[in-house]
């Protein structure tokens, strides 16, 4: 009897389950080159995963691999027993830059995926002051974004991801542009909210600091093409003291698995600015 193409060939009932994938850019032409090379990866329910490597090793590609936004060139995505092979809201990506639209208010902004959906205006409020209520902005819900620092605009970000209630948040280094104490505040804030949530996260990062405060298990990349080089686990209870001998610990070992990464990343950065 012939096997039903919708049932996963494994049992696993993961956030995300990531098997074989490779990706290659503009394949087949003369631009072609290779972001992702065999990628496997699991990720359980309510699970934080942190996602670091040196530049251009294809973390952020994965996102959108997981997002459904881009396809990949072999292997296979599921996300709870489903083929990922289209954007879906159960699968919300956050981006580096908050790309809220400046002529909405930020109610407007946070719920314009349930305005894109036909919700009705009543509802959209209702949800939108929820996800405010949750990342701490409802005193803002009528404000436009350039009224807002960096820091509240990542949090409005997040709260449009939020209202589309997803079962996984893909983040694409949210707090890469904030400054070292904003960043701090943000990490605390998305910790409370990933619990608050229940959602399974996806987090690019190339701050190792950032790493330890945050993830659950921390997956190493190599340099291009990005593969899972090791994957440790961050058995130390929240909130976190980065002075402690055992967060210290974990610095260390994830700096020497980088070490050598960011050198090849570097050496092939430098050959192919040699090229041009």
């Amino acid at each position: 009897m012939a096997s039903d193409p919708a049932v996963p060939p494994f049992s696993s009932k993961d956030a995300v389950v990531c098997r074989g994938v490779s990706k290659v850019w503009a394949a087949g032409t003369a631009r072609a080159h290779e972001a992702l090379r065999d990628v496997d990866l699991d990720v359980s329910p309510g699970e934080f995963v942190v996602l670091l490597g040196p530049s251009g090793c294809g973390k952020s590609t994965l996102l959108y691999l997981v997002a459904g936004l881009e396809l990949a060139t072999g292997g296979e995505i599921w996300s709870f027993r489903n083929p990922v092979d289209r954007p879906s809201p159960d699968r919300s990506l956050i981006f580096q830059e908050t790309s809220l639209f400046p002529w909405l208010s930020v109610w407007q902004n946070v719920a314009f995926g349930l305005s894109i959906r036909g919700a009705p205006e009543e509802e959209r409020r209702a949800v939108a002051r929820e996800a405010l209520a949750r990342v701490g902005l409802s005193e803002a819900m009528h404000k436009r974004p350039d009224e807002l620092s960096g820091g509240m605009r990542q949090r409005v970000a997040v709260a449009r991801a939020l209202a589309m209630r997803p079962k996984v948040l893909l983040m694409d280094e949210p707090f890469a542009a904030l400054d070292v104490q904003t960043r701090a505040k943000m990490q605390d804030f998305l910790l409370d909210v990933w619990r608050d949530s229940g959602a399974s996260v996806l987090f690019v990062t190339h701050h190792i600091d950032e790493a330890v405060a945050l993830a659950d298990r921390v997956v190493v990349f190599t340099a291009r093409p990005g593969r899972i080089k090791t994957v440790l686990p961050v058995d130390l209870p929240r909130p976190r003291d980065p002075f402690s001998p055992e967060c210290e610990r974990l610095r260390v070992r994830l700096t020497g698995e980088l070490r050598g990464e960011v050198d090849r990343a570097f050496a092939e950065q430098e050959g192919l600015a040699g090229a041009a």
